[in-house]
């Protein structure tokens, strides 16, 4: 039985209207992150390759340390394997610092047209009307305006 209801709590949560809209908003994001970073690498760094001297962006790396080719004895067999290059790319790394900067541009123009619509929306609450004296209340100031009067 325990099953049953752990399955039905975790259907009511994921069919609650706010965790489908985060799933929408989770796959629109995902495709417009490409979307920036296909701007980034194919609109925006070609022409700051072409004033930095023809260099692509993304190879801009330092080498820590070198690779290292394999190293065979004269029987044919592998003394030490090769070794690939280590390296810090930091061109990648300024290239994925400009797409972040693009899609964080981009929410801060969203969310503050949102806001604005939301104060556009809300119209300004009208003051709250004088409540209408109770049939008691009436009574009595009836009462009170008569014995002024005495």
């Amino acid at each position: 039985m325990a099953k049953s209801s752990f399955i039905q709590e975790f259907k009511d949560f994921a069919m609650r209207g706010n965790v489908v809209d985060m799933a929408v908003g989770v796959i629109i994001g995902g495709a417009f992150g490409k979307i920036v970073t296909s701007v980034v690498n194919d609109i925006i760094m070609p022409p700051i390759a072409m004033l930095m001297g023809n260099v692509n962006f993304a190879d801009l790396a330092v080498t820590l340390k070198e690779a290292q080719p394999e190293v065979v004895n004269e029987a044919g067999e592998v003394i030490q394997k090769a070794t690939e290059a280590i390296t810090l790319n930091y061109g990648a790394f300024i290239q994925t610092c400009i797409d972040f900067l693009i899609v964080a541009f981009c929410i801060f123009l969203l969310i503050k047209a949102m806001n604005k619509l939301k104060k556009e929306e809300a119209p300004a609450p009208e003051p709250a009307a004088e409540p209408e004296p109770t049939k008691e209340e009436v009574l009595l100031t009836e009462i009170r305006d008569l014995l002024a009067k005495k």
